[in-house]
Parts: C-alpha cells; sequence; structure tokens
C-alpha cells in the first residue's frame, strides 16, 4: 500500500483515534459493519469528516482504492447520498429523498452510504420518515447519523441505530493542528484554540481572519461595559447587527453566484428580463436562500451566546478561587473585578439566561429582544418582568 492511499480516507480526521478504529474495523470487516450509524460529539468535534472518511471506507472497493475514496470524500460519488441542511430544520421532503434512494442498490462501490448531518434538525414528523429505512434498509446500504448528542434524536431513532460518541479535543491538540494547518504562531493558535473553546472549525477562523477575532473582543468588552439599560438596547442592536453582516458575507457571494449560474442554465443573459416561465424557479431559489441566510444568521448569534457563555464561565470560575483553565485570559483584569462585585448565584442566573436565551432565538425569538432581556439581566442581576 502506498503512504497516499495509507492516509486515506481517514487523513482528515483528527484526534478521534478510537473513533477511526472502529469504524476502520467495521468497513473491513462485514460482522463489525451496522446497517446505521449515530456519530455523536461536541461542535467541531469532526463529526461530518469522520461520517464521510467512513463512507470513502465503506465504498472503495479496496484499501488502495485511492480513486474511490477521493471521489467520494469530493461528494461526487454515485453511491454517496449526503445531506447538510442550510436551512433551519431538515424537511419532510429532503427526509423521504434520503429514504428513497437509500433502497437503490450500489452502482459502482461496496455499499451505498446515507450521510445525513446535523440530524437534530429534524423534527418528530421528520424523524417518523426515516423510521422504516433505518430499521429495514437493503443489506447494502449503510445509514451514517451525525448530531451533536443522541439525546437530540427520538428514542425510536436511536434504538434503531449504533452510536458512536467522539471525545473532545484539549486546547493545545486544536493549537498543534492549527498551527500544522496554517503555519501561524504557537501564541496565536493556542489563543485561538482556547477561544474557540476547542471548536476545530472556529479555531481556525479565529486564528486565520482577523475580523473574527476583532468582532468577539469587541462584543465582550461592549458587554462589560453595559451599566444601563441605554446601553442594554445599544448593545445588544451592536450585537444583532453584527451577526446580520457577517451572515451576509458568508453567505452573499455564494448567492449571487447560484442566481447567475441560474439564469444561465436557463438561457437568460446577465441583466436580461427573467421570463415568466423562469420565475418560479427563480422565486424557488430566492426562498432557499432566505432560509440558509435565517439559519447562518442563528448561527452567528449562537457563536455570540457561546462567547458569552464563555465570559461567565471564567467569571464563576474566578468566585470560585480557580483561575486555572480560564478562557478569556486577555480580560482577566476586567473578569476579577466583576467576580469581585457580584455574588456567585448572580453569574449562575446570567449563564441560565444565556442557555434560555440560546433556545429561545433557535425557536425563532426576535433576536434583539432576547438579548436586551439577556442583557437586563447582566445589568440588574434580576430577570426581567
Amino acid at each position: 500500500m502506498t503512504a497516499l492511499a495509507a492516509e486515506l480516507p481517514w487523513g482528515d480526521v483528527w484526534g478521534q483515534d478510537d473513533a477511526v478504529a472502529t469504524l476502520a474495523d467495521a468497513a473491513r470487516d462485514p460482522a463489525a459493519l451496522a446497517h446505521a450509524w449515530l456519530i455523536t460529539g461536541p461542535p467541531g468535534s469532526g463529526r461530518s469528516t469522520l461520517a464521510h472518511a467512513f463512507a470513502a471506507a465503506l465504498i472503495a472497493e479496496r484499501p488502495d482504492d485511492v480513486a474511490t475514496m477521493r471521489q467520494v470524500l469530493a461528494g461526487t460519488h454515485p453511491d454517496l447520498v449526503a445531506l447538510r441542511t442550510e436551512g433551519v430544520i431538515i424537511t419532510i421532503a429532503q427526509a423521504r429523498d434520503l429514504a428513497a434512494r437509500s433502497y437503490f442498490a450500489p452502482s459502482l462501490g461496496r455499499y451505498r452510504v446515507i450521510v445525513m448531518e446535523d440530524a437534530d434538525r429534524m423534527t418528530e414528523r421528520t424523524s417518523n420518515v426515516l423510521l422504516k429505512a433505518l430499521e429495514e434498509p437493503p443489506e447494502r446500504t449503510v445509514w451514517v447519523l451525525c448530531a451533536p448528542s443522541d439525546a437530540d434524536l427520538l428514542p425510536t431513532i436511536r434504538s434503531r441505530v449504533r452510536t458512536l460518541r467522539l471525545r473532545e479535543p484539549d486546547v493545545d491538540d486544536v493549537a498543534r493542528l492549527l498551527v500544522a494547518r496554517t503555519g501561524i504562531d504557537e501564541q496565536a493558535a493556542e489563543q485561538a484554540a482556547r477561544h474557540a473553546q476547542r471548536h476545530i472549525g472556529m479555531a481556525q477562523r479565529l486564528a486565520t481572519d482577523e475580523a473574527s477575532r476583532r468582532r468577539r473582543d469587541e462584543t465582550l468588552r461592549a458587554v462589560l461595559r453595559v451599566r444601563s439599560i441605554s446601553d442594554v438596547v445599544e448593545v445588544a442592536g451592536e450585537i444583532v447587527q453584527a451577526a446580520t453582516a457577517d451572515a451576509k458575507a458568508l453567505t452573499a457571494e455564494r448567492d449571487e453566484a447560484e442566481r447567475a449560474s441560474l439564469l444561465r442554465t436557463v438561457g437568460v443573459a446577465e441583466g436580461g428580463r427573467i421570463p415568466p416561465a423562469v420565475r418560479a424557479q427563480v422565486t424557488a431559489l430566492e426562498e432557499e436562500q432566505k432560509r440558509r441566510a435565517t439559519r447562518s444568521l442563528r448561527d452567528g448569534l449562537d457563536r455570540v451566546l457561546t462567547d458569552l457563555q464563555s465570559l461567565f464561565r471564567d467569571v464563576t470560575m474566578l468566585q470560585f478561587g480557580r483561575e486555572d483553565g480560564i478562557i478569556n485570559r486577555e480580560l482577566i483584569d476586567e473578569l476579577r473585578a466583576l467576580a469581585g462585585a457580584w455574588q456567585p448565584e448572580r453569574s449562575l442566573l446570567v449563564l441560565d439566561h444565556l442557555a434560555e436565551t440560546r433556545q429561545a432565538i433557535e425557536q425563532n425569538a426576535q433576536p434583539a429582544l432576547a438579548l436586551e432581556s439577556l442583557l437586563v439581566t447582566v445589568v440588574s442581576g434580576r430577570r426581567a418582568a
């Protein structure tokens, strides 16, 4: 076997040696292979990377079948069916499509593999669509679901899958990975890994994007300066505005490229009039882009709340005499001052409200109002009436 083949398909999976060993064994030995798997782990632990590597190992004819593994990892192999929703939820139509395609025999590889990322975004009705397909799949079809935890799925789904739990990497491990991938210095890598709370994707973004680092720092400092209701309204608005701008930056270029591609496909020149027969397709694309923008904004706000959670976690740790493991070391003076001014009960109340705010925004609460309510608790130490 060549050195290159030895790296595939697991070369991009990092820090999950036990999980790789389990899945590699399952790909080699049909007796060790379950028909449906659930890969769980915290955000940034590499669930989807591992799922696609497993798919490549299952579909490839041999351990040195490099061409097939590359095709699977690129997402272009006909025996890989992958769903990563960019909307708020996985729809019933999407689930039905996956279920229908799971009954096709593999066309080229050893198995047909159905990968569903973000399986926690299924509603109960959507989950029920998958039950029969998961319970009685064809002999050569393997399902791989990904979610933060098994508790995020219905018991009826959990009972039909084999769960594989990933470990959470250490800050030092993530920092070493950033140095290897990006070439940044060790101090910057450690800071990015610490601020990202070991989320590999976010750590890489912080390590390579100065604007992201600046936005994070400005947001935390702004919240620490909140003293009045007028501050609450101003800072909440700034957070939503920054998250909205960030979401637009992530989606605008792709939206424009998708629209241009669609119009070229149907023969409409750039800037030309869209004929009535094509308007329905353009409208459908725009609706999908709106759903993706909503998801992107919620994800951005969730990152802000995660950063704020780290801030008040640090305050709580200092109040209980713990300085090891502080995430926001660059703000240690401000954190110590706040820890001395507050009682631990107040810090815990803010942390509880943070968790509730995250849930409220996920359930479609108006972001500015949800953040204002949270910041009122920060300012007053009491829940808003």
